[in-house]
């Protein structure tokens, strides 16, 4: 099942993380200070991993491809693993743009 699945992290701050059909992890976010925001960073993604221009192909210091998803204004919206090849890479690039749009949204915060 495609989803974005949203956590807090220990710092307070809330992310989420895109999930493929196989269970993996294709995309995670950058901290938000609210829960709003994490969603507004989710409808994010659903709208910006439509348009291939807002892929940054990147090379780690350690030689490893992996790339960004950037929004409209420029600010990373998520980041992606690192990849063994750039063709992975790029495979990866096209999960998250067929991914996210169908997508359902987890929150996986306890409550308290």
């Amino acid at each position: 099942m495609k989803k974005f699945v949203i956590t807090k992290r220990k710092n307070g701050e809330f992310q989420f993380n895109l999930i493929a059909g196989n269970n993996q992890v294709i995309l995670v976010s950058e901290g938000y200070t609210t829960r709003a925001n994490c969603e507004k960073g989710i409808e994010s993604v659903k709208r910006n991993s439509q348009d291939s221009s807002k892929f940054n192909r990147m090379i780690a210091s350690n030689g490893k491809p992996y790339f960004n998803l950037k929004a409209t204004n420029g600010q990373i919206i998520g980041t992606s693993q690192m990849y063994e090849s750039e063709t992975s890479r790029d495979n990866g690039m096209e999960s998250v743009r067929t991914n996210a749009l169908k997508a359902i949204t987890v929150d996986e915060i306890p409550l308290k």
